[in-house]
């Protein structure tokens, strides 16, 4: 017997007489309990809370506050301390509802496990795993469970998230498995000795609550924003303040006037409701079967420009029914209804027998069945093995016995066939150009031209072969010229989905290139390539072992608009494929199931895993998953993350234009050495981020995508770019500082004001109520004009975006209340507007829009000049 490839001794008895039974485990369930380790320890929410009224910008508050107490201004002080502890509740309700909405997705995703149960193999969640259970592993399962491997054939284990070694193991028989764990090659029968809390994870688990996730890109360029405003504002309070003091005001309101206008200046509530934003997002991808494992992959499908896709359950069902069978004695057509082994074949008997022969040989290397769920046949593990079962019933193939078989080499991406041992004799099944060189033909036509045939129909095509004697050596067949007799070549229907043609075309629609990038023979992928529209007049079709060996090569070939297929691809392929178009400059998502594309898929800008048939190891590496498994649903995807990107930049954009309107005031008080009045004050900026940048920004934030979404190619890569500023800084923020800086000017001029005079404390206290109600009325117009960066607010429909209708009109609730309750506006500073006031606060806010929309209209005429 050769080590590692062989049952244990004492386990020769049937899969019927192992396992425990449903009752069993039942009984074992309730009284221990399921298998989940203990809820990791979260900080309290009054700790998160805490957090959020003790950050650098809360603490300047508390010193203003502080001082402002100190100076003997109470009111001021206690605004001050409202204004801290709703930015702070603000903030804490943002991020404790964005983990939470991180948590429920990742609970859609729970791991399955293969047992044996009642004598038949049964798919169960892993929660379900209770000691003493039969478990099965094969390459790309997580290890669920402590377990004791009591069969292994070629297994290797990843126990790097355990012991930080990055080279797999290669476990025997007997020795044990930790949960946690993943096997990337080879397969394996072990016994569970220990679940939830009494496995090695469990014990280690503090570890891993212990260590911080490093910050995302975005994180890093949102802190990077939020710094560079800070320093922005530090740097215009420390000028006020030295002004103030110039200009006759005592070093505590000085300190205080400088330190009020840093924390007004700075959007603290920018990065909560950023990562809301981000949530929001994942929550509306995952209602579109795909799940986002980082919240910041969300941006960065939204610039997805080339995606690479299997083809096998992602552009096809996955759905394989065998329909024909060519044998030395004549090819076999096969009839049924999907896994249903109600069927019969129709062929000469000759060649009936050979097919029949060919099918016992088959599923001798398999472990897929066909079961019956609900009334109907559905398959139990990969469908492939399931239509060969198939198969093999509707032949009338008896079941083989397990204790007959000795020995088990797995498939692997290297060699693509599997094999075992059965009653002394060599079966294998395989990609016919693995095989075939090491095959004869007992007579009959030529199996290469076979091999073309049902190829070239768009059938997935696997030789089935067979040899007297043991040709296992080492965990691999000793093949050699004509060492296996050619039994028979499978050609399975893998139909394709019906909607992906529509989803292909939106991709070229919004300037997504696409790659087929698939194991299957070339003419089978370029069939069904065809079929469903990827391959256009200049569509490339290459195989992996004709592709460039120079980088830079590879990917000039593979970047075309008119799609490309590429057949008999390996993990290496794949990883080389990623790396090949990032370098000229493709934001890159890669699809994969395997165990071996984990490396690709973390190369690639986007990983995206088979929630339905991928492996535990590929959803581990990547960033989203499929949960159908559907092409349609990364195209779905690509357009909410594009929707949850220009959202951000919505916001964003809103946000930056208060700012300007904000500041300016302070910036022409100083400048005119006090000669012109401070329009706004302090708490007036604070109350203006409060009633017009919280609730807008957020209804910005849930913008549904537009129809104009997936209109070309990604406008822009990055949040915060020159095109966002300039419309920032260059145009609605000085129009919204302009109007209100002139509102406030006619009104002291109206009470009799002169530059460089004293205004009545009537005139200053109406004018800076009009400066005031200008900016939140044209912020108001503003939320609407941040809805689009090319529609106009003419051409958006105003109520598809109820949040923000909502936000709005509570946002003129808290600007009529600030004003117009006496004790509010009388700490704030600013009085009631006179008619003409609000009408030119209400005449502004159509200036704005009106600004807006030509600057929209005049980018549009030189985007489309020549």
């Amino acid at each position: 017997m050769l080590d590692g490839e062989v049952l244990m001794p004492g386990s020769q008895e049937t899969l019927s007489a192992r396992g425990l039974s449903s009752v069993q485990a039942a009984r074992r369930l309730a009284a221990e309990g399921p298998n989940e380790l203990p809820p990791p320890r979260r900080a309290p929410a009054w700790r998160l809370l805490a957090g959020q009224l003790t950050h650098l910008f809360a603490v300047m508050l508390w010193v203003a506050a502080a001082l402002a107490l100190a100076a003997g201004l109470a009111p001021l002080a206690a605004a001050i301390v409202v204004i801290i502890v709703l930015n702070g509740v603000f903030a804490f309700a943002q991020e404790y509802r964005a983990d939470r909405a991180a948590q429920r997705l990742r609970d859609l995703l729970p791991t399955r496990v293969q047992v044996i149960r009642d004598g038949q193999v049964t798919s169960i969640g892993a929660a379900a795993l209770v000691r003493d259970d039969l478990v099965l592993l094969t390459a790309g399962d997580r290890v669920s469970a402590d377990l004791r491997l009591t069969a292994v054939h070629g297994l290797a284990v990843d126990e790097s998230m355990l012991t930080g070694e990055s080279v797999p193991v290669r476990p025997s028989a007997g020795s044990d498995a930790s949960a946690g764990t993943y096997v990337v090659q080879g397969e394996a029968e072990a016994i569970v000795t220990g679940v939830a809390g009494n496995t090695r994870l469990a014990g280690i688990q503090s570890l891993t609550e212990s260590a911080d996730r490093p910050p995302s890109p975005l994180t890093l360029e949102l802190h990077r924003l939020v710094r560079i405003i800070a320093m922005i504002a530090v740097a215009v309070g420390v000028s006020l303040a030295a002004v103030s003091l110039v200009l006759g005001l005592g070093f505590t309101e000085a300190l205080l006037f400088g330190v009020g206008v840093m924390v007004a200046l700075v959007p603290e509530g920018l990065l909560p409701t950023v990562t809301l934003s981000l949530a929001r997002g994942a929550q509306r991808m995952a209602h579109g079967n795909a799940l986002v494992r980082r919240l910041d992959a969300v941006e960065t499908l939204g610039a997805t420009t080339y995606v690479c896709t299997d083809k096998t359950g992602t552009l096809t069902l996955n759905q394989m029914e065998v329909l024909d069978v060519w044998t030395p004695n004549g090819t076999v057509a096969m009839t049924g209804d999907g896994y249903d082994p109600a069927g019969e074949a129709v062929g000469n008997p000759q060649a009936i027998s050979a097919a029949t022969r060919a099918a016992a040989s088959a599923i001798a290397c398999i472990r897929g069945r066909a079961v019956q769920a609900r009334g109907r046949w559905v398959a139990e593990g990969d469908p492939m093995e399931v239509a060969l079962d198939v198969l093999a019933r509707r032949l009338a193939v008896p079941a083989v016995d397990p204790a007959t078989i000795s020995h088990r080499v797995t498939f692997t991406s290297e060699t693509r066939y599997s094999s075992v041992v059965v009653n002394g004799n060599t079966a294998v099944i395989g990609a016919p150009d693995a095989l075939l060189p090491y095959c004869r033909v007992d007579g009959g036509p030529d199996a290469a031209a076979a091999v073309e045939e049902l190829a070239g129909r768009g059938r997935r095509v696997l030789a089935v072969a067979e040899a007297s004697g043991v040709l296992v050596r080492d965990g691999r067949l000793d093949l050699g010229r004509d060492a296996l007799e050619l039994l028979a070549v499978v050609g399975l229907e893998d139909p394709p989905r019906t909607d992906v043609h529509e989803a292909l075309t939106t991709c070229r629609q919004a300037g997504v290139r696409i790659a087929m990038v698939t194991g299957d023979h070339a003419a089978t992928a370029e069939v069904i390539a065809r079929e469903v529209g990827l391959l256009g007049s200049g569509g490339l079709v290459v195989t992996g072992n004709d592709l460039p060996t120079d980088d830079e090569q590879l990917g000039e070939l593979l970047d075309r608009a008119d799609g490309v297929v590429v057949a008999r691809v390996t993990p290496a392929d794949k990883l080389r494929i990623a790396r090949a178009l990032r370098a000229r400059g493709h934001v890159v998502a890669m699809t994969g199931d395997g165990v071996n594309d984990a490396p690709a898929l973390r190369e690639a800008d986007v990983g995206v895993a088979m929630g339905a048939s991928g492996s535990d190891v590929a959803r581990a590496a990547a960033d989203l998953v499929l949960l159908d498994d559907h092409f349609a649903s990364i195209v779905t995807a690509i357009r909410l993350g594009r929707a949850t990107f220009s959202n951000v930049r919505r916001f964003l954009t809103y946000h930056l234009t208060d700012n300007v309107a904000e500041l300016t005031p302070f910036a022409v008080w100083a400048l005119s050495g006090g000669s012109v009045p401070l329009a706004i004050g302090v708490l007036q900026v604070l109350a203006l981020d409060i009633g017009t940048d919280m609730l807008p920004a957020l209804g910005l934030g849930v913008e549904p995508p537009g129809r104009h979404t997936l209109d070309g190619p990604p406008r822009h890569r990055r949040i915060v770019d020159r095109a966002l500023l300039l419309r920032a800084f260059g145009v609605l923020g000085p129009v919204e500082a302009l109007l209100a800086m002139t509102a406030f000017l006619l009104v002291l001029v109206d009470h009799g004001w002169q530059l460089g005079a004293e205004p009545t404390s009537a005139g200053l206290a109406i004018a800076s109520g009009t400066a005031f109600a200008v900016i939140g009325l044209a912020q108001l117009a503003n939320a609407f004009a941040c809805r689009s960066e090319r529609s106009t607010v003419f051409e958006i429909p105003p109520t598809r975006n109820r949040a923000l209708l909502v936000a709005v009109l509570a946002e003129l609730a808290l600007l009529t209340a600030f004003l117009g309750i006496p004790q509010l506006s009388g700490l704030l500073g600013g009085d009631w507007p006179s008619y003409q006031g609000w009408l030119f606060a209400g005449g502004a806010a159509i200036v704005l829009l009106l600004t807006d929309t030509t600057a929209k209209l005049l980018r549009r005429s030189m985007m489309r000049r020549p």
